[in-house]
């Protein structure tokens, strides 16, 4: 039940992003299709990310850039370490968790550096 439900979560956040991401899937079928979907899209963000911290770096003061790259160092730490606790839960669900912990979190930093270049 709580599979059907974290598929189902998974698929209506993905058709909710669709227009803003343009090719993303929805994550659905077995619980290693799940996984890989949420890596791929992970890595979709991790991208966006980076072109984002690229740009806010150039834009950043000579005050700020310092604090920029150690935010983003310690930022890494935390969403890895935090979606580390999920990952390691009880049964298969907890893979599906950790992914979608580091999907959503790396999509919140993409999108919040994205808006530090505006």
């Amino acid at each position: 039940m709580r599979s059907l439900l974290i598929a189902a979560l998974c698929a209506v956040a993905t058709a909710a992003k669709a227009g803003d991401q343009g090719d993303q899937q929805s994550c659905g079928g077995s619980t290693a299709d799940m996984v890989e979907c949420l890596k791929v899209q992970t890595a979709q963000w991790d991208k966006r990310m980076t072109i984002a911290y690229q740009q806010a770096m150039k834009n950043a003061g000579e005050a700020q850039h310092d604090q920029l790259r150690a935010a983003q160092r310690l930022w890494i730490q935390y969403r890895d370490a935090n979606c580390l606790y999920y990952g390691l839960g009880e049964g298969i669900i907890a893979r599906i968790d950790a992914g979608e912990c580091l999907r959503r979190m790396t999509e919140a930093r993409a999108r919040e550096l994205e808006s530090l270049g505006r």
